[in-house]
C-alpha cells in the first residue's frame, strides 16, 4: 500500500506505531498519577509500558512485512524509518527492563519514570520519519523535554541535578542553533520540506548561495551538539555520569542513534549536492571527536564517566561512515548503531548490577577479581567491551561494524576520507588502553581483601545482558543477515541530486 499523506487519514495511517505509542504513554501517564509513589507500583507502570513497546515493536514489524510505502509528504514511509524504530524500541524496552529493578534499589519510585521514556522514545520515532525540518523540530523537542526531566530522576543526587541543569541549559542553546539553521534554509530554499529543499538548490542553483550554506552549517552545529561530538560534547560526561545508570545507557545508544538517524535523512535527501561544504567540517569534527574521546577516556577511573568518552568517539566513528556520503555508507552507519547499541546496553547491565545503592562502586578498581566472584558479569563486560573495541570473534559485532565503515569510506571517491580511515584504525588501538583494562581487572587482578561481593543480579537485569552478549556473538559470527538488514533499509538521495553529481 502506497500512503497518500496529503490525505489526512492515510497520514495518520502512516504515523501509526507513533500514534500508538504516544497514546499508550499517554494513558500510563494518568495510571501512574492514580496511586501514590511505590516500588510496586513504580514496577506495575514499567511492565505495561515493556508490553506497549512490544505491541509497538509488532506494528512496526508488521509495517515491514506488508511493505507499506508513501508519497511525497512531511513524513517517510520506508524502510530506514522502521529499522530505526526497531533500534530505538529495543533501546527504550532495555532501559525500562534495566531501570525496573534499579529504580527499586535507589528508591526512584516515581512511576513516571518509564513513562517519560515512552514519550522520548515516541519523539525518537518521529525523529526517524520525518521528512521536512518542522516534524525534526517536534520529534527532537518531545525526545529532549522527556530526557531532561530523566536525566535528573534521581532527585536526592546533587550529581543528577547538576546533570540534568546542564543538559537542559546547552540542549536549550543547541536548539537556538537548529533553529537558525531551520529558518536560513527556509530562507534560501523556500521550503522545510527535504525533497523540496533539494529539488530547489538544484533548479535554482543555490548550491553556493551564503545563506543557505550558513543555514547548513548552524543544522551542523545543532546536530553535533545532540550527539555529543568534540567540541559540542561539554555536556555529555557530566549528565552521563550524574543521570540514572538505565538512563544513561538509554541516551547513549537511542539519543545518539535518532540524533545520528535523523541526519543522515536530512544529508541524504537534500544536502548531497552540497557535499564540498559540509564534507570537511564532519571531517575535522570526525578526527577532533576520535582523538580527543580517545585520549580522555584513558584518564578515567569512574566507569560510568569512561563510558561517557567512549560513547563520544563512538560517535566519530559514526560521522566517518555519514562522511562517506554512499549507500554503501549508509548501510554501515545502520549496522554501527546496532552493534553499539547491544553492546552499550550489555554494558550498563554490568555497571547496574555492580553498583550499590547511591551508584556506589563505579571505579574499575571495584571491578578487580570479578571473575572470582560473579563469572557470569564478567565474562558479559569482557565480551562487550570487546565488542566496543572492535575486536573479532567474541566482539565480533563491533569488528565487523568498524570493517564495514572502514570499507565505505575508502570506496568513496573523496580522497579527504582516507586519512579518516587511517585515524579511526588508530583511535581504535588507543581504545585498547581503555576498554581491555577493564577486562584486565576483572580477570587478572586478585579481589582485594574484604572486598564486598556484589549483589545477586536481578533477573530483568540477566535478562538485558544476556539477550546483549548472545546478539552480540550471533552478528558477530554470521554477520551477513545483519549487513543485508542495513543495506536494504537506508535513505536514498533523490534522483535529481544524484544526477545533478554525475558529471
Amino acid at each position: 500500500m502506497n500512503f497518500d499523506l496529503s490525505v489526512p487519514t492515510q497520514l495518520m495511517q502512516a504515523l501509526t506505531p507513533d500514534v500508538f505509542l504516544m497514546v499508550g504513554a499517554m494513558a500510563l501517564m494518568l495510571v501512574s498519577a492514580l496511586r501514590p509513589d511505590s516500588d510496586e507500583h513504580q514496577r506495575l507502570v514499567g511492565y505495561c509500558s515493556i508490553g506497549v513497546l512490544l505491541a509497538t515493536l509488532g506494528i512496526v514489524i508488521w509495517f515491514g512485512s506488508r511493505g507499506f510505502t508513501s508519497g511525497p509528504g512531511v513524513i517517510a514511509v520506508d524502510g530506514y524509518r522502521l529499522a530505526a524504530d526497531m533500534l530505538f524500541i529495543l533501546a527504550a524496552l532495555g532501559a525500562i527492563a534495566l531501570g525496573i529493578e534499579y529504580n527499586g534499589r535507589e528508591g526512584i519510585w516515581n512511576a513516571e519514570s518509564h513513562v517519560l521514556v515512552l514519550f522520548a522514545t515516541s519523539g525518537m520515532m518521529i525523529m526517524a520519519a520525518a521528512r521536512d525540518l518542522m516534524i525534526v523540530f517536534i520529534g527532537i523537542e518531545i525526545m529532549s523535554i522527556a530526557v531532561y526531566v530523566l536525566a535528573g530522576m534521581n532527585r536526592r543526587s546533587p550529581r543528577s541535578a547538576e546533570g540534568a541543569l546542564k543538559y537542559f541549559l546547552l540542549g536549550a542553546f543547541s536548539t537556538g542553533f537548529l533553529l537558525y539553521g531551520i529558518a536560513l534554509v527556509y530562507g534560501s530554499t523556500g521550503s522545510t520540506n527535504f525533497t523540496t529543499i533539494g529539488h530547489n538548490i538544484v533548479q535554482y542553483k543555490l548550491a553556493h548561495q551564503g545563506m543557505l550554506l550558513m543555514g547548513v552549517g548552524l543544522l551542523l552545529v545543532g546536530f553535533a551538539f545532540k550527539v555529543a561530538a568534540v567540541p559540542f560534547h561539554m555536556w555529555a560526561p557530566d549528565v552521563y555520569e550524574g543521570a540514572p545508570t538505565p538512563i544513561t545507557a538509554y541516551m547513549a545508544a537511542a539519543v545518539k542513534a535518532a540524533a545520528f538517524a535523523t541526519f543522515l535523512r536530512l544529508w541524504r535527501e537534500s544536502f548531497d549536492l552540497l557535499d564540498f561544504a559540509w564534507l570537511m567540517p564532519v571531517w575535522w569534527i570526525a578526527a577532533a571527536t576520535m582523538i580527543y574521546g580517545n585520549l580522555v577516556a584513558l584518564a578515567q577511573r569512574n566507569v560510568k564517566r569512561l563510558l561517557a568518552y567512549s560513547s563520544i568517539v563512538h560517535s566519530g566513528y559514526l560521522l566517518v561512515a555519514i562522511a562517506a556520503g554512499t549507500n554503501s555508507g549508509s548501510a554501515a552507519f545502520l549496522f554501527y548503531l546496532l552493534a553499539y547499541t547491544l553492546a552499550t546496553f550489555g554494558a550498563f547491565a554490568v555497571v547496574c548490577a555492580m553498583s550499590r545503592p547511591g551508584d556506589r562502586d563505579l571505579e574499575i578498581t571495584d571491578y578487580e577479581g570479578l571473575w572470582r566472584v560473579r563469572p557470569g558479569l564478567a565474562i558479559g563486560m569482557a565480551i562487550c567491551m570487546l565488542a566496543l573495541l572492535g575486536f573479532p570473534v567474541f566482539g565480533g559485532a563491533g569488528f565487523w561494524a568498524k570493517v564495514y565503515v572502514l570499507a565505505a569510506a575508502e570506496a568513496t571517491p573523496f580522497r579527504q576520507l582516507m586519512p579518516l580511515t587511517v585515524l579511526l584504525v588508530l583511535a581504535s588501538v588507543i581504545s585498547a588502553g581503555y576498554y581491555l583494562q577493564i577486562v584486565r581487572v576483572m580477570f587478572m587482578k586478585p579481589r582485594p581483601e574484604g572486598a564486598q561481593v556484589p549483589a545477586a543480579t536481578g533477573a530483568l537485569t540477566r535478562l538485558v545482558l544476556a539477550i546483549s552478549v548472545a546478539l552480540v556473538i550471533l552478528v558477530g559470527l554470521i554477520p551477513a543477515r545483519a549487513v543485508g538488514w542495513a543495506r536494504n533499509n537506508q535513505p536514498t538521495a533523490p534522483v535529481t541530486l544524484s544526477t545533478a553529481k554525475a558529471p
